[in-house]
């Protein structure tokens, strides 16, 4: 029978990715009031440059890190900026409902461009779990669709979200979240600040939060969703195969639209319960279903089964 200690570690990755996404779906409605007064480019900029601080303090002198660690944490940012920045953009030409459901299509794109790209074997459970999350998505989601030059961009930021996760799944190690996060976190300021003093971006330098009540939302976003999210994701996925993270990952939504209806001023409807429920189905398809299976062998009568691997299912 497997250990407290066993079960608990193997239960640890799935945590950590369902905090980080509660932590990503309580920005919403803050980040919706803060930008009616502050830029986009501006607010990510000084959102991961606060969070970059953060991490700084939190490693103090304990920060080591090899250059391949630097490498990684170099590649990983610069694919978290440009998606950043994309989303953005999109974001602008689009409906909020609509950007959210095409930034969520990488629950697809992880597994298909892992198999396309590094010819990761990815199981049948895996795939119905991701058309699952999908459709889940969609329901809560889409009311309506069109395709056009703000569809487009948020759909190309999709597909390097997706780069980012697999990514994120090969080059992370157990033993460096921490000094691969700030690398990570420091090139998306890098990127964000470079946005938003761009020739035509329409300030000419950083515009900073005017009231203490934006200021507060800055630093929840930094700390609590930005530089803590990033460190939970680094190393849960060190431990967790790049398309099954991206299922659990799809719960962002869900959490988001619950914060909405219990601390904003939305109304619970039956789309949301009807996509919720999708998604949640497809997370337990992907990561409890398997647990519980690898549980009840364990306990077998034979004795203890042979250790299965829950972390990456590559071949």
């Amino acid at each position: 029978m497997p250990s407290p200690l066993r079960r608990r570690s193997d239960l640890a990755p799935l945590l950590a990715l369902l905090a980080m996404t509660a932590a990503w779906g309580s920005t919403f409605f803050l980040i919706k009031d803060l930008l009616v007064r502050l830029p986009v480019a501006d607010m990510l900029a000084l959102r991961f440059g606060i969070g970059s601080l953060a991490l700084v303090l939190l490693a103090g002198r304990r920060l080591r890190m090899s250059r391949a660690t630097l490498r990684s944490g170099l590649l990983l940012g610069l694919l978290y900026g440009v998606a950043q920045i994309l989303q953005t953009a999109g974001l602008a030409l689009t409906s909020a409902s609509v950007s959210g459901f095409i930034t969520g299509l990488y629950v697809v794109a992880t597994p298909l461009l892992a198999a396309l790209l590094l010819r990761t074997r990815v199981s049948a459970t895996t795939w119905a779990a991701s058309g699952l999350a999908t459709v889940g998505l969609g329901v809560l989601s889409l009311n309506g669709f069109a395709l056009g030059p703000g569809e487009l961009l948020t759909l190309l930021s999709a597909l390097v979200y997706a780069g980012h996760i697999i990514a994120m799944g090969r080059l992370s190690t157990p033993g460096e979240a921490l000094p691969l996060s700030l690398v990570q976190m420091v090139v998306i300021t890098a990127v964000c600040t470079v946005a938003a003093v761009w020739p035509g971006a329409g300030s000419p330098g950083l515009q900073l939060p005017a009231s203490t009540g934006d200021w507060l939302a800055v630093l929840y976003l930094a700390v609590v969703a930005g530089a803590l999210t990033m460190v939970l994701q680094t190393w849960a996925q060190a431990r967790v195969e790049a398309a099954r993270a991206a299922v659990v990952m799809a719960m962002e939504p869900v959490w988001a639209a619950a914060f909405a209806v219990t601390l904003g001023d939305d109304r619970l409807t039956s789309r949301m319960v009807a996509g919720g429920l999708a998604i949640l189905a497809a997370m337990y398809l992907v990561e409890l279903a398997p647990r519980r299976r690898r549980g009840r062998a364990d306990a077998g009568p034979t004795g203890p089964a042979t250790p299965v691997d829950v972390g990456r299912e590559t071949s």
